[in-house]
């Protein structure tokens, strides 16, 4: 079971997938470029049993995964805190029925692998449910091209 960190003040950023090495890099990097705490996991049923106990401002989940795929991890996410927006990030071309679409109005955008973290980050910002998004901090890292 992952172990969730204190109570951060303010909304945090949820990051879901599978790929331990992956989640970890991801919640690296937002961690030190986006001005809001992020918090990984990679089973998305311990994310579903943590929300209750966190501020969720935006998740960004996978959507291949073992245990239930992106789609039915955001109808879940909806049955808990319909509020909270959500990206999709995937390596696949996915395409969804309308129908699918309209099961997940909690779906924003969906973001193809590879991407830049800066990339991921605007967009963080721009579906963050408030009117004061974190703010991204660039700096002179080698990882802003990944």
């Amino acid at each position: 079971m992952t172990k969730l960190p204190p109570r951060p003040k303010g909304k945090i950023v949820v990051l879901v997938d599978d790929e331990i090495s992956y989640i970890d890099l991801l919640e690296q990097l937002l961690s030190e470029h986006l001005a809001c705490p992020v918090h990984g996991f990679t089973k998305p049923a311990d994310a579903l049993r943590a929300m209750p106990k966190l501020d969720v401002g935006l998740i960004v989940t996978d959507y291949q995964m073992p245990d239930m795929n992106g789609l039915e991890f955001i109808q879940a996410v909806q049955k808990i805190n319909p509020a909270v927006p959500v990206v999709m990030i995937t390596a696949y071309h996915l395409k969804f029925t309308e129908r699918e679409l309209a099961s997940v109005p909690a779906l924003k955008v969906i973001v193809r692998k590879p991407f830049k973290w800066l990339a991921l980050a605007n967009e963080v910002v721009k579906y963050w449910p408030d009117p004061h998004p974190p703010k991204v901090i660039a700096s002179g890292s080698p990882f802003n091209d990944l």
